[in-house]
């Protein structure tokens, strides 16, 4: 799993793609058309598969609460949480509650940042 951003892909392409001040003039007005074609492919292909720049960011607990009720939908999630029915932790509930909103993108995107390790969680779709 890539945990690249997209604005890792971006930055990575101005880096290449920079002009170098010593080369020739030819070099760099006329390039290699079918080099850049590829760069180019290669490029859009790692920028579609890249995580958005601002991914969700939840506590460890809520994550690992997301993690075991995976299989509900993010209202369903919520509507748990507010109703006191979710299990684990006397807080949770209340910890869920206090982060919906990023909960519910983090659910909604299936993908979120876990605020104490950095770890980057991805839901799998069902096979």
């Amino acid at each position: 799993m890539s945990e690249e951003t997209k604005q890792d892909v971006f930055n990575e392409v101005m880096d290449e793609w920079q002009v170098d001040e010593t080369m020739p003039d030819a070099n760099w007005k006329y390039p290699d058309f079918k080099l850049v074609r590829i760069k180019e492919k290669r490029f859009k292909d790692r920028y579609d598969a890249a995580l958005p720049d601002d991914i969700p960011v939840v506590s460890k607990d809520v994550s690992n609460t997301m993690r075991t009720y995976h299989f509900l939908w993010w209202k369903e999630f919520l509507d748990k949480a507010y109703d006191n029915e979710l299990s684990g932790d006397e807080d949770i509930n209340y910890k869920v509650r206090s982060e919906s909103a990023e909960v519910a993108r983090a659910l909604i995107l299936g993908v979120w940042r876990v605020a104490e390790t950095g770890e980057i969680v991805k839901l799998e779709a069902e096979k």
